[in-house]
């Protein structure tokens, strides 16, 4: 039964063919059409029976190259297909499974594959969404040569490929303030208070050994290591307005889109020049990233989502509650009176606050709504804007279509804030 399962139209058109030869060669007396329906009948039978009984044993790997890329950039996928057995193959029809926003499903045939031959087949993907996509399993479809059967065999191992938000390049810009709790003089200061005055803390893993502190070590009975290190680590906050009746737009080009390319943009540069940042949302905290780690803030933004959130009071009390930061970068939508007023309020001596501000009357513009921008919300985001850049805020406005890089050198320049 499992053979007769495995057969294609090709092999279903044969048989019933051969069953309607056999019933005229019956009824009509002719033997030479009997002999010639039973060869028609036989032809997918035996194909059947031959395809089913043997065992064939096909491992099969899968690289990414890259496992990780930016939307719109491409990965190349190479699939190893290896042939465990003594017995050749035949016809092989190889379908790898894909996600509709990787593209459609990569086909490909192979004739034969000798007695442990090994075959390797390249394809590319790319997808303008972020994510975390699975790319497999893998399928191979063994035919006979005539293609009256097909038997399918699956693989059950899966691949991740992660598709991060866009990072665009940002010029060098110097921000004042960045560097709370850091500098020569917090390690002067730490090297005459001595070791004891050292608050320390237990051991993770990744600690350099030559921070144990011995004396509290032998105190605790657990192994602890000194802050000091830490302290010295500049550090700051990105907070991301997710809301998503704060954001206008569908798609890659959507306001939200481009205003978590920009966290990317903002987050890798700042990480490549050694600072610590903490991300988040309207929400509330969501990831710390630590100098040099860009790539875990890149797997955060890859698969974050619009919330439901209509105020962003959760994301002001976790950049209150966090402390310590001497830069405080904002990414936000549509802004009102009162939550411009809470942001400006986190901007104290010695830190440096940035605001970049979407512009969502362009993007209204642009989508044909224009006339749905009214005078009304034109002035709340003016008041907005002015509450901040009062309080001593750089506020960067970002228009649709604009480029993050194009207006990051007014995030260094004190006369934007008021």
């Amino acid at each position: 039964m499992t053979g007769l399962k495995a057969l294609t139209p090709r092999g279903r058109s044969f048989l019933a063919s051969g069953v309607a030869a056999l019933l005229c060669a019956l009824v009509l007396g002719e033997h030479d059409l009997l002999r010639v329906a039973v060869l028609i009948i036989a032809m997918p039978l035996i194909a059947s029976m031959v395809v089913t009984r043997t065992r064939y044993r096909l491992a099969s790997t899968r690289r990414l190259g890259p496992a990780r890329v930016q939307a719109g950039e491409e990965s190349t996928v190479t699939l190893r297909l290896e042939n465990v057995t003594r017995l050749p193959t035949g016809l092989l029809l190889v379908e790898d499974t894909l996600q509709y926003a990787l593209g459609t499903r990569p086909r490909f045939v192979l004739d034969r594959m000798e007695s442990r031959g090994v075959r390797e087949i390249d394809y590319k993907v790319s997808s303008d969404l972020r994510g975390r996509f699975p790319v497999g399993p893998l399928s191979v479809r063994i035919a006979d040569p005539f293609g009256l059967v097909e038997l399918t065999r699956s693989f059950t191992v899966t691949d991740t490929l992660v598709v991060t938000p866009e990072v665009v390049p940002l010029p060098p810009v110097r921000l004042s303030g960045e560097h709370s709790g850091g500098g020569d003089s917090r390690t002067r200061s730490v090297a005459a208070a001595g070791d004891d005055d050292v608050a320390p803390r237990e051991y993770r893993q990744g600690d350099d050994l030559r921070r144990v502190h011995w004396r509290s070590t032998a105190r605790r009975g657990e192994l602890m290591v000194r802050r000091e290190e830490q302290e010295l680590q500049s550090r700051g906050a990105l907070l991301l307005d997710t809301r998503r009746h704060a954001h206008r737009g569908e798609g890659p080009r959507s306001s939200f889109e481009v205003a978590v390319s920009a966290a990317a943009s903002i987050g890798v540069h700042l990480s490549a020049e050694g600072l610590a940042l903490r991300l988040v949302t309207d929400q509330g905290a969501r990831h710390v990233v630590d100098s040099g780690q860009s790539w875990s803030l890149l797997d955060t933004l890859a698969v974050i989502r619009q919330s439901t959130a209509r105020s962003l009071e959760h994301g002001v009390a976790a950049l209150r509650q966090g402390g310590g930061d001497g830069l405080i970068i904002a990414v936000l939508g549509a802004l009102d009176l009162e939550e411009a007023q809470a942001l400006a309020q986190l901007r104290r001596p010695g830190v440096t606050a940035v605001a970049v501000l979407l512009d969502l009357a362009s993007w209204e513009r642009a989508s044909g709504n224009g006339a749905s921008w009214d005078a009304v919300a034109d002035d709340g985001a003016r008041a907005a804007r002015s509450v901040l850049t009062g309080a001593g805020w750089r506020v960067l406005d970002l228009p649709a279509g604009a480029s993050l890089a194009g207006v990051w050198p007014e995030a260094g320049n004190k006369r934007s804030a008021a």
